[in-house]
């Protein structure tokens, strides 16, 4: 071999070991120990009978890890899945940081490798709000299709979701396309205490805090990389429509508009929220979708000042979400 492309050879090499370690992590090692427990019961301790899985259970289970498989290389080699977030670039990013334990009923969906995809928002003590298109773009809508329970962790506890109610409007090809999804939990928990939902239509101007996982970045050139680091921004809520809008305001700018910790979504974030402040505490204002495709938006540069993101506006949607949950809110927060 020639030493030009010695390189390249030891690159491959490591991408291939890479790859094969995260295939390993997230499709045989969850996959033996899903068997294990429909074999031995979920406690891992043999009973008096060993279970004996069948056929349908073992295809279903195998079917689930390879679209993890999948998903995983559509990540690896594109990098373009859902909707962390981006700062300014004249502020320490340890200042955006926050442990997760300061908010517990948020938490992600799916975990890829160091990546965190897609958030949901505890609403109930068996139900999380979350993004319509993030069921799609997880393993979440395959486990619950194929009549599997999908794992979360909530507050250091493992809940089970084992029903998703998607939006009746959802529909990503229409312009009144509502991206909402309910997520039921198979057990209700009163840990952590759910965050109660935005019921008056007050929204307009109103501060918001937004959280997320996954890529960061600076407003002077968008998102750079993801360290499953978990952040917390502020903005300004500018359009209270259909939908919310917030905008990303560049400091240097004469009319000094940005917040001292503003900052947007940006890619892994869809399905996060934004969250106002109240006499009750927080309360659940939007639902991350995703940020406006302007004539000058890219998807390498996404989040850079003066671009605008797009929430639900969960006060437009209480009447579903009651009707869903089968009680009025507030819930039981």
């Amino acid at each position: 071999m020639s030493s030009g492309w010695r390189p390249l050879f030891w690159f491959l090499s490591c991408l291939l070991l890479l790859f094969s370690y995260i295939v390993w992590l997230n499709c045989f090692v969850p996959l033996t120990n899903r068997l294990t427990s429909l074999i031995y019961g979920p406690s891992g301790a043999v009973e008096s009978a060993l279970r004996t899985p069948s056929i349908n259970q073992i295809l279903m289970i195998i079917n689930v890890k390879i679209s993890r498989v999948v998903s995983i290389v559509l990540v690896c080699v594109a990098m373009v899945t859902s909707q962390a977030i981006i700062i300014r670039h004249d502020v320490g990013p340890g200042r955006y940081e926050v442990p997760s334990r300061d908010f517990p009923a948020v938490f992600f969906l799916e975990q890829q490798g160091n990546q965190k995809v897609c958030v949901a928002t505890v609403i109930h003590q068996r139900w999380a709000l979350t993004a319509a298109h993030c069921v799609e773009e997880t393993l979440l809508h395959d486990s619950i299709e194929n009549g599997l329970l999908y794992s979360v962790n909530v507050a250091n506890q493992t809940r089970h979701i084992d029903a998703v109610i998607i939006h009746p409007l959802y529909d990503k090809d229409s312009a009144t396309d509502v991206d909402l999804a309910l997520l039921r939990f198979r057990e209700a928990s009163p840990r952590p205490l759910p965050m109660p939902i935005q019921l008056e239509e007050t929204e307009l101007g109103e501060t918001v805090s937004i959280l997320g996982w996954g890529y960061f970045g600076l407003g002077t050139t968008g998102r750079q990389y993801n360290d499953g680091n978990l952040r917390r921004a502020t903005n300004q809520i500018t359009q209270a429509g259909r939908r919310l809008r917030i905008m990303f305001d560049d400091p240097r700018g004469t009319d000094k508009l940005a917040l001292p910790l503003e900052g947007m979504p940006g890619l892994g974030d869809s399905g996060g929220p934004a969250l106002i402040s109240s006499e009750v505490g927080l309360v659940l204002a939007g639902i991350t979708v995703g940020e406006i495709e302007g004539p000058e938006f890219s998807e390498e540069t996404q989040g850079k000042y003066g671009s605008v993101a797009v929430y639900e506006r969960v006060s437009q949607h209480v009447d579903w979400i009651e009707s869903v949950i089968g009680s009025s809110a507030p819930f039981d927060s």
